[in-house]
């Protein structure tokens, strides 16, 4: 009978400890995800790109302008709330190429493809960009595009200031961002290149759900090879921040010594000393970290201490105030870096407008949790949570620049060759240079407004004067379908205001102007011999409507199926009649 009752209790033991271990292993897998709502995922993910924005734009006038040297406290240019529409830069640009990439063949996509959709991209490029592109428009495949065997500039900072995409869609998913380096990140990097997009994509990962600079730091170095000369530089300045907590130009100091006059961590350096010139990521790595470690948390300090690093500044505020806007979110950012957000505005080179951009993000995010092993759960309420598996960081294996291993021997067949669109460099330039150049020609004529979807480059730009008239500026519609949109956000003055524009035409043609406020069409106007008096003619709208508002304003030089479509500007002013 004692037999019997101890084997009874025995048996009872096991079953009641399957039962509590049962417990415990799904409280253990419980534990194994993070939970963020779908809702503020697309919040923090906003922010992301606008701190980009905001990075690139603050810091836009530095940069390369200090090179080996801190900018001067009164040379940092002061912050100003237009300054977030920032949609002719590369820094934003270059990576959308890379979403487009994935909205299209999902994320499973072949590192080939991206290759030949970069390839095919049609904006300038610079370093390990250029050179990656090269190579891959002449047949060499990835990832012997970005191998030093090919590429003069594989540790250039290039894919680092690109890989925010991969962290934006990949929350609390470090291993996915790593993933999606190692398609696009070696299209153009290797070693150390390669490793600070990784670094950065960490980050980014980790900001859905941590707003601790050094928190989120860690996360990022994770993400690298520990014996890679990038982990150690990121090291240092953790070291260096402990040592002097209060004194960023003493860490400043201590990473030019090793990391710029040092020759052992210059090996594959575009240029060398001589030269103050240092495009290396991990250098411009450490003034982002820098900025975090320094700023405390501080959104304007960061930007500012990143960028009075100086060398690529504007690059690196805008990496380091991407992740800090995200791990804060754009509900609780403050007005001065959101309230001047044209959010219908288009990105160049791109079929993105920035709204369109966060649907994109959030559709890819949702399959990046879903492939990761995930879950997206629905409430009571009908919102979406993001169920986030935990998993460790898994950097790729060591590579080094200066001692890399074997090529791939990886050549497009000439079916894939086929797929490469022949590109004019020249065009290019000429694109490029075009857009920039009228963007620029209305801070002359009318300081604030900006331009996207400008075509016809030889024909837009600047005028000291045309058709009689001092100081105007050309634009034309990108094609009969598209027009070029002038526009600004504006504080409308109380009283009765207009706007008041002095318009012209070419010679030889007309165009179509339409005054859009508030995304409502106030005027659709033709503007040609018929119109104009000696080829000009003054208009006003009236705003009184929108008194005492904030509104974007737009004017369309819309082509009508004509030639010779440019349109003149040579006022462009809101005026108060009372």
């Amino acid at each position: 009978m004692a037999k019997d009752l101890k084997t009874t209790l025995l048996t009872v033991a096991m079953i009641l400890g399957l039962v509590l271990a049962t417990g415990a292993n799904s409280e253990a897998v419980q534990q194994k995800f993070r939970r963020i709502a779908v809702n503020d995922y697309v919040d923090k993910m906003k922010a992301g790109w606008i701190g980009q924005m905001v990075g690139v734009g603050w810091g836009g006038p530095t940069e390369f302008r200090w090179r080996g040297q801190i900018i001067p406290k009164e040379k940092m240019p002061k912050w100003k709330p237009t300054l977030v529409n920032q949609f002719h830069q590369d820094d934003l640009y270059v990576e959308m190429t890379f979403l487009r990439t994935l909205e299209v063949y999902g994320l499973d996509v072949s590192q080939r493809q991206a290759g030949i959709d970069f390839a095919n991209s049609r904006y300038l490029c610079w370093h390990a960009n250029g050179f990656g592109r090269e190579n891959l428009r002449k047949g060499i495949a990835p990832p012997d595009s970005g191998h030093p065997e090919f590429n003069d500039h594989p540790d250039c900072i290039d894919y680092q200031i690109e890989a925010d995409y991969a962290g934006l869609i990949s929350p609390g998913l470090p291993n996915h961002g790593i993933r999606l380096g190692e398609i696009f990140g070696r299209l153009m990097n290797y070693g150390d290149g390669l490793y600070g997009g990784q670094f950065i994509s960490g980050m980014y990962a980790e900001a859905f759900f941590e707003s601790d600079p050094k928190k989120l730091v860690l996360a990022g170095l994770k993400c690298v090879p520990a014996e890679s000369q990038f982990y150690e530089c990121i090291a240092d300045v953790i070291k260096w921040h402990e040592q002097y907590p209060d004194d960023w130009q003493a860490t400043w100091k201590l990473v030019e010594a090793k990391y710029s006059d040092n020759m052992e961590y210059r090996r594959s350096s575009c240029e060398k000393p001589p030269s103050d010139f240092n495009i290396d990521a991990k250098i411009n790595a450490a003034y982002i970290v820098i900025g975090m470690l320094y700023g405390k948390g501080d959104l304007d300090e960061t930007i500012i201490i990143s960028t009075r690093c100086g060398q690529d500044s504007d690059c690196n505020p805008s990496s380091a105030a991407g992740v800090l806007f995200t791990a804060l979110g754009h509900s609780n950012l403050p007005d001065r870096f959101k309230s001047d957000l044209y959010e219908q505005g288009g990105f160049l080179h791109t079929p993105y407008s920035f709204s369109l951009l966060m649907h994109v993000c959030e559709t890819l995010a949702r399959q990046a949790v879903l492939r990761e092993g995930g879950r997206i759960e629905r409430r009571e309420d009908g919102s979406e949570v993001f169920a986030i598996p935990i998993k460790k960081p898994r950097p790729g294996r060591l590579s080094q620049s200066w001692d890399p291993g074997p090529v791939a021997n990886s050549r497009f067949t000439e079916r894939e060759r086929a797929l490469i669109v022949p590109q004019d460099s020249r065009k290019e330039l000429e694109e490029v240079i075009g857009a920039f150049e009228a963007a620029e020609a209305f801070k002359g004529v009318a300081p604030g407004w900006m331009i996207r979807d400008c075509g016809e480059p030889a024909d837009s730009g600047f005028r000291s004067e045309l058709r009689g008239r001092n100081n105007v500026v050309v634009t034309h519609p990108k094609d009969k379908n598209l027009s070029c949109i002038v526009f600004k956000v504006v504080d409308i003055p109380k009283g009765k205001p207009h706007l008041n524009l002095t318009v012209g035409h070419h010679e030889r043609g007309d165009w179509s102007l339409v005054v859009k406020v508030a995304e409502v069409v106030f005027l659709y106007t033709k503007v040609g011999p018929e119109t104009t008096k000696d080829g000009w003619r003054d208009i006003s709208v009236d705003l009184s409507a929108y008194a005492g508002s904030k509104i974007i304003l737009e004017l369309h030089n819309a082509a009508d199926g004509g030639s010779h479509e440019s349109a003149y500007w040579a006022r462009i002013q809101i005026e108060n009649d009372s």
